[in-house]
């Protein structure tokens, strides 16, 4: 006598349990990857000043090095969700974090402008492949009902990763000279490497769409659920076949770019385009123009430090109201905010205290704005195309990164003071909000935050079953 198996739909399974040890484990680790993403990524502006001091170089002539990094984070993003999609999220996530760990390492021993720039780019294509699939794995692990606050708790190591390098960088780089910063972001993600490899699990969501065994999939949904069982259980990802087209009739970036979803696509590119210019010109010359109104290249590095620690509290409590609140409006009103500020920071040049209080809120907003895509992005595109839109999102606007590295340096050589790059800013801020409250309409539309089906058995009642 044959005996039916019993179906589970994993997210559906993830959804009703509570966040587990185990789920923490993988937001700690993610939150470690995304800290030195932040880190590796800003090294550059710390050492700024000691580059152009030691090379005898202009300022201007640091806008390649400043945005290599940048091109490469675009291309790697762009390169992550297909890869990560065909062969795993976590070896795309641990390859990649190995990678940027390596030649940040190189790049501590570049002698001239040309090389440190080519180090830097390979240093990018790391960290572009890593920050996708940190907010794909952690998105497919972390419960509906708080995956906006769980994206955004681990992208708080991208704030903590920029305010240690701001701190590290004051103590390093007088004691040990600027390539020791470059070091310190290439040891870590090598140790780190090694804790990915034995400790973070694949994505179940990606291991059902690809057909391994169910017995690796219930292995890791016993770790979450200890007291469930699920001997004899199919597993399956429900959105995977209920819109019509199996996962392999229609690729993902086809899914991304198809007419349910491009409008909304072409506005979460817009919007973290121009937040990305706002973000990375001032991590990149904030030290630089903090020099330019008299500070010491202690205090400038102090006071830039202040900038990305706001955005660890802005992340949660943004990540929180976006639970409960339209997520789009929330942060169109923050990126709102960060209009206000940049005018406000541009008049407070005088007063250090006030200054510092600005720089802060502004950190506060910006970065939370900026973070807080990655978590609209991953409920606005169904599982299947997740990996692909959230990283083509964040590659596409790497681009606004490098417009804002290479803007900055612009600026600088056309001698625009401190006041007036902050009132530029918010320019695009405000398109940024623009471009989210257009889109509103179109969540409702790509039906990615409705439940697609009713078709599960949940652990618990197959347990029960068995049981009586």
């Amino acid at each position: 006598m044959t005996t039916a198996k019993s179906t589970v739909d994993v997210q559906a399974f993830i959804d009703s349990q509570r966040f587990s040890p185990f789920q923490w484990t993988i937001l700690v680790l993610c939150f470690l990857v995304v800290a030195a993403d932040g880190f590796d990524t800003a090294a550059v502006g710390f050492i700024a000043p000691s580059l152009v001091q030691q090379w005898g170089v202009a300022r201007s002539s640091l806008g390649p090095v400043m945005s290599a990094a940048l091109v490469g984070l675009g291309i790697g993003a762009l390169a992550a969700g297909p890869c990560a999609d065909r062969i795993g999220r976590k070896t795309v996530l641990v390859l990649s974090v190995f990678f940027f760990g390596i030649w940040s390492l190189a790049a501590a021993h570049a002698t001239s402008i040309e090389q440190l720039t080519v180090l830097r780019f390979l240093t990018g294509l790391g960290l572009g492949a890593a920050m996708p699939n940190a907010v794909t794995l952690m998105s497919e692990y972390a419960p509906a009902r708080i995956r906006a606050v769980a994206v955004n708790a681990m992208f708080c190591g991208f704030s903590c990763g920029l305010a240690i390098g701001g701190v590290a960088s004051a103590w390093l780089i007088p004691h040990f000279g600027w390539p020791s910063v470059l070091v310190a972001g290439g040891v870590g993600p090598i140790v780190l490497t090694a804790l990915l490899v034995l400790l973070l699990p694949e994505s179940v969501q990606f291991m059902v769409v690809r057909k391994r065994a169910d017995e690796r999939v219930a292995q890791i949904l016993e770790r979450i659920a200890p007291l469930s069982r699920f001997d004899g259980c199919r597993f399956i990802a429900v959105e995977s076949h209920t819109s019509g087209k199996s996962v392999k009739a229609q690729s993902a970036l086809a899914l991304v770019l198809s007419s349910r979803y491009r409008f909304g696509t072409l506005m979460l590119w817009l919007a973290y385009f121009m937040g990305l210019l706002i973000y990375y010109l001032l991590t990149n010359w904030l030290p630089t123009l903090f020099r330019d109104t008299g500070l010491s290249g202690e205090k400038a590095a102090l006071m830039t430090s202040l900038f990305p620690l706001g955005g660890v509290l802005g992340n949660l409590c943004v990540g929180w109201i976006m639970d409960r609140i339209n997520g789009n409006r929330v942060i169109a009103v923050t990126y709102l905010l960060v209009a206000v500020l940049v005018l406000l920071v541009g008049r407070g040049v005088g007063h250090q205290i006030w200054l510092g209080t600005l720089i802060f809120l502004t950190g506060t907003s910006v970065t939370s704005a900026v973070t807080s895509m990655s978590a609209l992005a991953a409920s606005f595109y169904p599982t299947r195309g997740r990996a692909t839109g959230v990283a083509w999102m964040l590659g596409i606007g790497r681009i606004g990164g490098v417009a804002g590295a290479l803007v900055g340096a612009a600026l600088m050589g056309l001698g625009w003071q401190f006041g007036a790059v902050f009132s530029l800013l918010a320019v695009p801020a405000l398109i940024s909000a623009v471009a989210l409250v257009v889109m509103a309409p179109r969540l409702g539309e790509s039906g990615a935050q409705r439940p697609e089906s009713k078709e599960v058995v949940t652990p618990s009642s197959v347990l029960d079953k068995k049981l009586g």
